[in-house]
């Protein structure tokens, strides 16, 4: 399991099956009901991702004491592979078989809520919403739907890594990291003017995350269609053509994989890379020349909020025990089991109060708690940028759209009104 970001796509089958299942007449609960209320009793299936190799003993502890508190509930645990989980929930949401509390990132739990096989727990389990970071409770919104269709569960963040030495060279203040786009501009004009378009400043283009941190409105209210060709999506494109021109983008941007990214970074040729506390250890060991000089900041943002991935619990509405169901997910994420979770892994609690912890905000001078403070700081008000329509195939659309803008070979309007077209048509007919 990747914790910092599984990026799982909804499979075409996926969302077939859920549109068919629309199409059918399927609503929340077996009963037609949102209703959670009732005896905590029955059977609950509950159905993880690729979490039982290395946290077994963990998850039967949680289900000991969940039995423990409601003696008449039993819950019976279905851990499924990495490979293969979205076509897995679309063979279960097809034949009914879906369990009762699931595993899903929001992308997932799109197309089953509007299928009505999620449930509404704005509705159902309401009076839990102040538990929850506002951020993670609203990342389970879905486009064009009211509610809320899974409990938060674990988040995560990238913090920034920059290279104090290669600022330094630069005339830039290596204890003064840019915090807003314009000044990331500026500084990576300047670096790159400064030696002799020798060290880029970043070593990617930009992703649908950096038009959304950028302030760029990347749909409407309705969840109905892809806006980020509006001026503000032009002029950041317009930006990043400007330092690709300039050598302030690396030369092999077009095409950088993160790997690709981090190795330009360890070579010290580029100033700038997102990372995680790995990251940090690799470079300790393998490019000690760098880790001497390392910084660690946030994502550069013009909105004040950071960018969040986030896990969720949903609840089957169509669940046989769904008061059984729903206070099962709601006890997996509460503020006690989140937080044991946490001390087991990198991931990061989504209750409110949680990041206050010590375990969060003090340094012990190791490099997982360098980055862990990091990253947990800007946690509190995060929100989740990547739009939860957009499909694999659409990021290619406009990972290439990007590609032509920054290079000259079509303008930065042009391209990106062909890529939310683009992005429109596959979204009307997804």
């Amino acid at each position: 399991m990747r914790m910092f970001r599984r990026s799982a796509v909804v499979s075409a089958a996926l969302i077939t099956s859920a549109l068919a299942l629309t199409a059918c007449g399927a609503s929340g609960g077996s009963d037609g009901s949102d209703s959670a209320s009732g005896k905590v009793e029955g059977q609950v299936t509950f159905q993880t991702w690729n979490l039982k190799a290395n946290f077994k003993k963990y998850f039967e502890g949680v289900i000991a004491d969940f039995e423990k508190k409601y003696p008449d509930a039993e819950v019976k645990w279905i851990d499924q592979p990495a490979e293969g989980y979205p076509d897995k929930l679309s063979a279960d949401a097809a034949g009914g078989t879906l369990p009762d509390v699931v595993n899903v990132s929001p992308d997932l739990a799109y197309p089953l809520a509007k299928a009505g096989l999620a449930l509404d727990l704005e509705k159902a389990a309401g009076k839990y919403r102040g538990e929850y970071l506002d951020g993670a409770w609203q990342s389970q919104k879905m486009p064009g739907m009211p509610g809320v269709y899974a409990f938060p569960w674990y988040l995560n963040t990238g913090p920034m890594f920059y290279n104090k030495e290669l600022f330094r060279r630069a005339g830039l203040d290596p204890d003064r990291p840019p915090k807003t786009y314009d000044r990331l501009f500026s500084d990576a004009m300047s670096m790159a003017k400064k030696s002799g378009r020798k060290i880029a400043m970043l070593a990617s283009t930009p992703s649908i995350e950096d038009f959304g941190r950028y302030g760029v409105r990347l749909m409407n209210t309705e969840g109905t269609e892809f806006t980020f060709n509006e001026p503000k999506g032009v002029e950041l494109l317009e930006h990043y053509k400007e330092l690709y021109a300039a050598g302030a983008l690396d030369s092999q941007a077009l095409t950088a994989q993160a790997w690709s990214a981090g190795r330009k970074f360890e070579q010290q040729s580029v100033a700038m890379n997102p990372g995680s506390a790995l990251d940090l250890q690799n470079f300790k060991k393998d490019a000690p020349s760098l880790y001497r000089h390392i910084g660690i900041t946030d994502a550069v943002n013009n909105t004040g909020r950071a960018n969040m991935y986030v896990q969720g619990l949903m609840v089957n509405a169509q669940s046989k025990v769904k008061p059984a169901a729903v206070a099962f997910a709601h006890f997996v994420t509460d503020k006690k089991n989140q937080m044991a979770f946490a001390k087991q892994v990198t991931i990061f609690p989504s209750t409110k109060g949680s990041l206050d912890d010590p375990y969060f905000t003090k340094e012990d001078g190791t490099d997982a708690t360098r980055v862990r403070v990091a990253s947990a700081g800007s946690l509190k008000n995060a929100v989740n940028y990547t739009p939860v329509p957009l499909s694999d195939q659409m990021k290619t659309v406009l990972r290439n759209a990007v590609a032509k803008a920054v290079q000259g070979k079509q303008s930065p309007k042009a391209a990106l009104d062909g890529a939310v077209a683009a992005c429109n048509r596959l979204l009307a007919t997804g």
